[in-house]
């Protein structure tokens, strides 16, 4: 049986959770993901899992959070005068803004908390300071390089 490789495109069924065991990602209602091994598509420690594996195998993978999205950054979560916000916006938890940093670049933030005068948002991805855990299956191996 033919085993993928590096540059071949694969179809995947994944589920991903944290270590709690939540689940933060699967593709249960999107099916399968196309993914070219060795493309950046995914992470490196995937990538790595799926060279060699053959049609219908299974695998567990763990990325550490410092491979994921990074650790979590307590510098990421700033306090935002609600003065400061569009006029029309009635901040609320979980409301996503955009923001420009001093260099010109923009982040987007998470409001977490809503205060009297100010807002909490957190820049931090939701899953930095994360360790993954993948369960992979390999579906089909669509094209061979």
């Amino acid at each position: 049986m033919p085993t993928a490789k590096n540059g071949d495109t694969v179809l995947i069924d994944f589920v991903v959770r944290t270590d709690d065991g939540r689940i933060v990602g699967n593709t249960e209602k999107e099916g399968p993901q196309t993914v070219t091994i060795g493309a950046s598509e995914v992470f490196p420690d995937i990538d790595a899992a799926l060279d060699g594996m053959e049609v219908g195998g299974v695998q567990a993978v763990t990325v550490a959070a410092a491979d994921a999205f990074g650790p979590r950054r307590e510098e990421m979560v700033i306090q935002i005068p609600i003065a400061h916000l569009p006029q029309e916006t009635t901040p609320q938890p979980g409301m996503g803004l955009s923001a420009r940093q001093q260099d010109g670049s923009t982040i987007d933030l998470v409001i977490t908390e809503v205060g009297e005068d100010s807002v909490t948002a957190d820049g931090n991805h939701p899953l930095a300071g994360e360790d993954l855990h993948f369960g992979l299956t390999l579906i089909e191996i669509k094209t061979v390089a």
